[in-house]
């Protein structure tokens, strides 16, 4: 690779990095909460090095390799520095470095998918390495995969088959797209859950099933599926070959997991908490899904609790095939004050959700009303941090049972000093800079509560049983007819959609809240205006800062294009880029790009008319909206790919070289969050928190002390 085409795929110098605060949140906890609190943090770390090994077969090693240095060093750099012979500037790139790796828990962004390499030479690494026996192992265990970028395509997550980098598929670099797909659908027939699993293709042509379980043998009353672990496929591509289940994977981490979760069950401040960690503790033990979906329904049940909380492999976008999710976990304290906002949406959302473009035949029978809280976070174990939440991600639970949906209110607000804004013209930047982030908490109210929690799946249930009248179907709204398709039994709508289900879904969620923004008794709700239309005013003023947030996202996430593979590295980049083009294709002058020229495109501003958004902007929203959700809701897994295929399509040469070229020299370095610590008292129950500096060390030092 060029110095030009990998100068894109360098760490950023420096990161961003801000601390999420929580200390006076979590003082206001009592003790058994706070122990609570503690368990949960704990099991949800005791993850970390599952979410290392699912991103890439050197991250582990990386990390390792970087807490050993401070290891040997006793935190101190500067010794370190002087031992290893290195200037300022090579230990300052190996901190840029090392503080993006450990805020995404892997040597591939958490949003992109693409890999990251130190802006400094393999000999500052192989200097720093030599300054310690252990940190030279690890250094060396990680096979030079730290600077390696002799190969495009494994700079990107994908499947083996297309030269991707996964290791959701490990040592199968033969495996292909159509067997991946083939094993899918005999779990599916066979009723066992992939989210916890791996795949493994031995040479001699077996499917391993790598299940993630404390225990390595079948459970003494049986997995999900029975006591069988070895299957003969006799239909499809596979007919012949031989399908085995293998219990244990991650079985270190798994049984650490299992312990903190069970000890978080004994300070529940309720049965259900508790049930809810026994049913945890049951799955991480033996890898049950059935368990776990146990959980989420005790998690559904368990209203309004101070600390909130949830754990396991979730969710599933980092895998090439969009089913098995990657693990994260989760503690947090909840906000009351913003909580009251979030629970008058949910109030709200019933009034809200006939306003969609579509009729009762395409949503729940009844709105499910959940559980809405703002939380501030204590922990948060993954990749990444999102800024708001909606789960459980199991279908028969969301239409039937519930959901809950989340906002994390310090992620929202954690800010970098001299954050600079492209592609907002001077004329709106005050606006901008004023309300985004009160329109960011409308837009992630909306596309949580009725965005993801919002629409009917078209069911055959169980053979012969519908849950719509077959005889008479409903007419679709796209084409004045009678629907012909639906889900079949055992369907959901991952394993129809696939891989494209994750960009599609969050660029549904985005879309319902775009639309429904435009009702002015909903700014109401969070404090802006009375509840007329006012586009003037300032609940004017966070409407025209939401559609300005949304196009300037669609702009940006370009940067998640990959030009030689054609593939979106994010699936929310991919839905915003489509809905920047939705508005550009909504005509009437409502949005457009602003520049002196195709050939110079250094003045690239984005020029939206505010006065349209009601008319014009929200019309093209809708009609977007109601294609995308016709065609989810009826299983119309062809037409729906297609259509959001040509949405989310990049132009070669104006999109993908001249804009593109402008987005990347503008990019600013995404944030990477300090976390706090907790650390217990055995002798008297009692918990502290220790907070760390916004700075490379604290980062390191945050996770040196968190000891996984």
């Amino acid at each position: 690779m060029d110095a030009e085409d990998l100068k894109h795929y360098l760490a950023d110098a420096p990161p961003t990095i801000v601390r999420l605060e929580i200390e006076k949140h979590f003082d206001a906890l009592s003790e058994k909460q706070k122990r609570y609190a503690h368990y949960i943090s704990r099991a949800s770390f005791d993850g970390a090095r599952i979410i290392a090994r699912q991103i890439s077969p050197e991250s582990e090693a990386i990390f390792d390799f970087i807490l050993a240095l401070y290891k040997s060093s006793a935190g101190d750099w500067k010794a370190l520095q002087a031992k290893a012979s290195i200037s300022d500037e090579e230990l300052d790139h190996f901190f840029s470095y090392a503080a993006q790796f450990l805020g995404n828990n892997g040597n591939y962004k958490s949003f992109g998918d693409a890999k990251f390499i130190p802006r400094c030479s393999e000999s500052t690494f192989a200097a720093l390495a030599a300054t310690s026996p252990e940190a030279e192992r690890f250094y060396k265990a990680t096979n030079g995969a730290v600077f390696s970028a002799d190969k495009p395509t494994l700079l990107h997550l994908g499947y083996p088959e297309d030269g991707h980098m996964t290791t959701y598929y490990p040592n199968s670099p033969g495996i292909k797209k159509a067997e991946i797909d083939a094993v899918s659908a005999w779990m599916e027939k066979m009723g066992l859950l992939p989210e916890n699993t791996r795949l493994f293709k031995t040479r001699d042509d077996t499917f391993e099933i790598l299940i993630a379980s404390a225990i390595t043998t079948v459970p003494s009353e049986g997995g999900d599926i029975g006591k069988g672990t070895v299957f003969k496929v006799d239909d499809g591509i596979l007919a012949g070959k031989t399908i085995k289940l293998v219990y244990g994977d991650y079985s270190k981490e798994m049984a650490a997991i299992t312990a903190n979760i069970k000890k978080a069950a004994e300070n529940g401040d309720n049965e259900t908490q508790q049930n809810m960690c026994n049913s945890y503790a049951k799955s991480f033990e033996t890898g049950s899904l059935l368990a776990f979906k146990d959980s989420q329904r005790y998690w559904i049940r368990d209203k309004g609790p101070m600390v909130e909380s949830n754990i396991g492999f979730i969710e599933t976008y980092r895998d090439p095939a969009g089913v098995r999710g990657e693990w994260e976990g989760f503690a947090a304290v909840v906000n009351l004050e913003r909580t009251r906002a979030f629970g008058s949406l949910v109030d709200a959302a019933p009034t809200l959700i006939p306003l969609l473009p579509w009729n009762k035949d395409f949503e729940k029978d009844k709105f499910l009303s959940p559980d809405f809280t703002s939380l501030e976070v204590l922990t948060f174990a993954g990749s990444g941090i999102p800024a708001g939440i909606n789960i459980p991600n199991y279908d028969d639970i969301r239409q039937s049972e519930g959901f809950k949906n989340v906002s994390l209110g310090n992620v929202l607000s954690a800010k970098a000093p001299n954050e600079k804004i492209p592609f907002i013209s001077e004329k709106d930047l005050e606006v901008y800079r004023k309300y985004r982030d009160a329109a960011f908490e409308v837009q992630v109210g909306l596309h949580e509560l009725t965005g993801h929690g919002c629409g009917k799946l078209l069911q055959e249930t169980s053979p012969g049983t519908f849950n719509f009248d077959k005889e008479n179907p409903p007419i679709s709204p796209l084409t004045g007819k009678p629907v012909t398709s639906w889900y079949k039994p055992g369907q959901t709508w991952g394993s129809v959609f696939g891989s494209l289900a994750g960009a599609y879904e969050e660029c549904r969620a985005e879309l319902v809240a775009m639309y429904l923004s435009c009702e002015f008794p909903v700014l109401k709700i969070f404090g802006f205006g009375d509840g007329s239309v006012d586009i003037d005013g300032e609940a004017g003023d966070v409407l025209y800062a939401s559609y300005l947030s949304m196009a300037r996202a669609g702009l940006a996430s370009l940067e998640m294009w990959d030009p030689k593979s054609r593939k979106w590295g994010q699936p929310h980049s991919q839905a915003r880029f489509s809905i920047l083009q939705c508005f550009l294709q909504a005509g009437d002058d409502f949005c457009k790009l602003q520049y002196s020229s195709e050939d110079d495109l250094s003045d690239l501003m984005i020029n939206l008319d505010r006065f349209k958004i009601l008319t014009t902007g929200r019309k093209a929203v809708g009609d977007y909206l109601q294609k995308l959700h016709i065609y989810k809701s009826t299983a119309d897994v062809e037409a729906g790919s297609k259509f959001f295929g040509d949405m989310t399509d990049v132009d070669a040469e104006f999109w993908g070289r001249k804009v593109r070229d402008e987005v990347l020299r503008n990019k600013q370095p995404r944030k990477v969050f300090v976390q706090a610590n907790t650390s217990l008292d055995e002798a008297t129950g009692k918990v502290t928190l220790e907070h760390y500096d916004a700075t490379p060390e604290g980062m390191i030092q945050s996770w040196a002390e968190r000891r996984v």
